[in-house]
């Protein structure tokens, strides 16, 4: 099916404040890139495994774990405000100069800070934008329990709705059924065109397919962190499986 070069790329800068060293913190035994190391080499329709880090430390456990390692990103695209395209943009130039193969067409951008995937998604992903080449990006997300409708911020001590041009008064106690689904992007799979990043030095464009995954914890905290592992403590995941036989 797949007939483009494909590179999986996950980033991992060393500064973490939420969490320190979340990157390579382990979670249950092994550090929190290896699982997405593992998800990215078990897909199918993903021709290499990339790494994309300032840290040599890092950089040697993702190599350890399978993930090559060609280039040290510059540490000015690894600050806490850093945008992603800095990364994307250093990655796709650093390929372009040093390799003389055919280029990737696709970048799989996999978060390590969502460690829990099925690398059956990642390539049913992959599947669907190389068979829509309208299609600027793709991007992974699942469904909110509540829409934004619902939700507030608070100014000056008090709650205060997102949406004060609604008519309806008090839209925010309608029954969530009458606001439009709503999506959370969560970091599972991204999926970028390397050659449109290139043109317009935009990430994901105007017509990014809407990948609907299984609800995804991504680690912000550490509480989020804690939770994972309780999750791995009572039910086993194929990506911890894989680690524990091969590594």
């Amino acid at each position: 099916m797949k007939s483009r070069l494909t590179y999986a790329v996950i980033p991992a800068r060393g500064g973490s404040k939420g969490v320190p060293r979340k990157n390579i913190k382990l979670l249950k035994g092994f550090p929190l890139i290896a699982y997405s190391i593992a998800a990215a080499k078990l897909s199918k329709l993903t021709d290499r495994v990339i790494v994309s880090t300032e840290s040599s430390e890092i950089a040697e456990i993702a190599q350890h774990y399978g993930a090559e390692v060609p280039f040290l990103r510059p540490a000015e695209y690894a600050q806490d405000r850093s945008p992603d395209i800095d990364f994307i943009r250093h990655a796709i130039d650093w390929f372009a100069k040093n390799e003389t193969t055919a280029q990737p067409e696709l970048f799989v951008h996999l978060r390590p800070t969502t460690p829990l995937r099925d690398p059956a998604l990642i390539d049913e992903a992959i599947g669907k934008i190389v068979k829509n080449d309208d299609a600027t990006a793709l991007r992974s997300a699942h469904e909110l329990a509540e829409p934004p409708q619902k939700m507030f911020a608070i100014e000056n001590g008090y709650l205060a709705g997102f949406f004060p041009g609604d008519p309806r008064p008090e839209y925010y106690n309608l029954p969530r059924q009458v606001f439009p689904k709503a999506y959370h992007p969560n970091g599972y799979v991204d999926i970028i065109r390397t050659g449109y990043v290139t043109r317009t030095n935009t990430l994901h464009g105007p017509r990014m397919i809407g990948f609907v995954t299984p609800y995804t914890i991504e680690i912000d905290n550490p509480d989020d962190f804690s939770h994972l592992e309780y999750t791995l403590e009572k039910q086993s995941h194929p990506l911890y499986e894989y680690l524990t036989q091969n590594y």
